[in-house]
């Protein structure tokens, strides 16, 4: 009864952060100006910014924090680390340098590649941390942590250089800069429509896994005991946040504290069952990310913040304010 109670609450909160978000802008416009553009029954200048700009905008919000904080939920579920997000694997890193190469690259050109590197580069980042954590033969949770940590400081690496040494990055800037930072951006329909197709399916891999994950809450041998294949699950884990992320990468590149701290809080409310937890974390990811990115287009109106700056202004402060809780909770 809790749980459809907690998940109804989220479904409200996200209807209403999408209503709030399509409401404000650099334009005011009227309520119902906005009911006839998405009704279809205005064509005129305000019409095009609601369905062209807006609609989409939110809507890719929502995928991408949805995304994100379910990444987290399996990540932090598959480490046993409350820390643990899309970093921990380095399937983002993965993403972002991908999608600098792309710009790299194709210069000019790059806006329709942007999505696609984007998702190979989080698939390959996590095939490398897969393969760098099976080297020592069984693959411990320990093993993935420090093949993405180091996976991670070596993609920063090489965007730091191709930033120094590519002109076309030069040229290209502010594509660049919202990939790194973090902002939502739209190219085309297309786009949209192929990261909610990779999202729905990562989505339904993470509800799958979900009772298997429960069983790591005591550590891998003890999810071996119970008959769990271990390093089939791991795989299938990885390969699931890698969708997740790389399809919130190319939509509004480097977006952190969503797939941290959401899991972490909405554990409070909704307990430690991952299946419930993902279904939840899908909801309150959405709904945040959604509210972010409209705090973004309106706190310095007419210019844009990056969501990324909003999210970790608000994210870190309430992270900590979560450690402390969580510490005087403790015997």
């Amino acid at each position: 009864m809790r749980t459809a109670a907690v998940l109804i609450g989220l479904g409200l909160a996200l209807a209403a952060s999408v209503i709030v978000a399509i409401l404000v802008g650099a334009v005011a416009i009227a309520p119902q100006d906005i009911v006839a553009a998405l009704a279809g029954a205005s064509d005129g200048p305000n019409a095009t910014i609601v369905r062209e700009l807006r609609l989409p905008r939110v809507l890719a919000a929502a995928i991408v924090g949805a995304a994100l904080a379910v990444a987290g939920v399996l990540l932090q579920g598959l480490t046993r680390n409350p820390l643990a997000d899309p970093y921990v694997t380095g399937s983002s890193a993965g993403g972002v340098l991908g999608a600098v190469l792309a710009i790299a690259v194709a210069g000019p050109l790059a806006g329709g590649l942007i999505p696609l590197a984007a998702f190979v580069g989080a698939l390959g980042a996590v095939a490398v941390v897969w393969q760098l954590a099976r080297l020592g033969g069984h693959t411990t949770v320990l093993t993935i942590l420090l093949a993405g940590v180091v996976l991670t400081s070596f993609a920063g690496a090489v965007v730091t250089l191709l930033l120094v040494a590519n002109d076309r990055l030069a040229l290209r800037i502010r594509v660049v800069v919202d990939v790194l930072v973090g902002a939502v951006n739209i190219r085309s329909a297309g786009e949209l429509a192929m990261a909610a197709g990779i999202v729905a399916v990562g989505l339904a891999l993470a509800l799958v896994l979900a009772p298997r994950i429960d069983a790591y809450a005591f550590g891998d041998e003890t999810a071996a005991t119970l008959g769990i294949d271990t390093d089939r699950v791991t795989a299938l884990v990885l390969v699931a946040a890698a969708l997740l992320s790389g399809a919130a990468v190319a939509l509004a590149g480097l977006v952190g504290f969503v797939g941290l701290v959401v899991p972490h809080a909405l554990r409070f409310v909704i307990g430690a069952a991952h299946r419930r937890l993902v279904a939840a974390a899908a909801l309150g990811g959405a709904a945040a990310l959604v509210l972010a990115d409209a705090g973004a287009r309106v706190a310095l109106a007419p210019t844009e913040l990056p969501v990324g700056a909003i999210t970790g202004l608000i994210g870190a402060p309430f992270f900590l304010l979560l450690l402390v809780r969580g510490r005087r909770l403790l015997p």
